[in-house]
C-alpha cells in the first residue's frame, strides 16, 4: 500500500491549494472551514473519476473513496480522544479523495513525523519540553487504562485553549509539501 509517492500534476495542484487554504485558515483562526473540505472532497472525487473513471479496478470513484477513507480512519480516534480537531479529520480525508489511498498514508506519515519535529522546536523555545514529557506520560498511562487522556487534564483536550497548540492543518500542508516535493520527480501530465 506504501509505494512510491506519485500524483499527476493537475492533482498536485488541487492538492496543494487546498492544504495551503487549509493551513491559512488554521493559522488565523484555528478552525479549517466546512466549504473548504466539502470542497477538496468533490474535487478530490471530481478529478480522479475524471482520470480514471467510475467502474473498474483501478477506477477513479474506488481510488477517491479509498483515500477519503483511509484519511478519516487515521485521524479519527485522535478526534474521540480530542487529540484532533474535526477539521483535522475531514482535511485529511478530503487530501486521501484527491490522492488515494497508498498517498495518503504518505501524507500521513509526513505529518506526523515533520509536525513532531517542529513541535519539538516549538517545545525546546518555549522551556515546555519537561512539563510535554509529564503529558506523554499521563496519556500513555491513560490508553493503556483505556481512558480518554482528556479526562485527565484540560491540557490534553484540543478543545481548550489550556495547552500548547500548534494548528495541525498547518501541519498537514508541511506533511502534503513534503510528500509533493517527493512525488514531483513521478509527475505524468
Amino acid at each position: 500500500m506504501l509505494g512510491q509517492p506519485s500524483l499527476s500534476g493537475a492533482g498536485q495542484i488541487l492538492l496543494g491549494i487546498l492544504v495551503a487554504i487549509a493551513a491559512i485558515f488554521d493559522i488565523r483562526s484555528r478552525r479549517i472551514p466546512n466549504w473548504l473540505v466539502l470542497a477538496g472532497l468533490i474535487a478530490g472525487v471530481g478529478w480522479n473519476v475524471y482520470a480514471s473513471g467510475v467502474i473498474g479496478k483501478d477506477s477513479g470513484l474506488l481510488r477517491a473513496a479509498e483515500g477519503l477513507g483511509l484519511g478519516f480512519i487515521l485521524y479519527f480516534p485522535l478526534y474521540l480522544i480530542r487529540a484532533r480537531g474535526a477539521g483535522d479529520v475531514k482535511l485529511l480525508a478530503a487530501a486521501g479523495a484527491i490522492v488515494g489511498p497508498g498517498n495518503c498514508l504518505w501524507i500521513f506519515l509526513l505529518t506526523a513525523v515533520l509536525g513532531g519535529a517542529l513541535a519539538l522546536i516549538l517545545l525546546m523555545f518555549r522551556g515546555r519540553m519537561r512539563k510535554t514529557l509529564f503529558n506523554v506520560g499521563m496519556i500513555i498511562e491513560d490508553l493503556m487504562h483505556f481512558r480518554a487522556p482528556y479526562r485527565s487534564s484540560d491540557e490534553l483536550d484540543v478543545r481548550t485553549n489550556k495547552g500548547l497548540r500548534l494548528p495541525h492543518g498547518a501541519m498537514i500542508a508541511v506533511g502534503t509539501l513534503a510528500f509533493l516535493y517527493m512525488a514531483r520527480g513521478q509527475v505524468h501530465i
